[in-house]
């Protein structure tokens, strides 16, 4: 399970018309048990870019990312996580920066 405790998202801004639909960028704070092996002492964030684009919303990309430093971290996300954080976004695509 995933314990998302703070997040950002953002409109991903396509002044040109490229890509099609649109996209959002999410900065998930995550909590990680100390005895994970993505607990680091400065926390965890997932970066995901979600689209919505005729009917076919979902994830493009995520990364797992040190606090403090954006460290990319050599990590995935299980497929039952994954889908708890897909349906995060969903969930909080309203509430996007213009």
């Amino acid at each position: 399970m995933v314990n998302i405790t703070e997040f950002s998202v953002e409109k991903i801004k396509d002044p040109f018309g490229i890509i099609s639909g649109e996209r959002y960028e999410f900065l998930l704070s995550i909590d990680v048990p100390e005895d994970d092996e993505l607990y680091t002492p400065s926390g965890v964030h997932v970066r995901v870019i979600y689209r919505v684009s005729d009917g076919q919303d979902g994830i493009v990309k995520h990364e797992l990312l040190e606090g403090g430093t954006d460290k990319l971290l050599d990590f995935e996300l299980e497929d039952d996580e994954l889908a708890e954080v897909e349906a995060f976004c969903k969930e909080h695509l309203h509430e996007a920066e213009q």
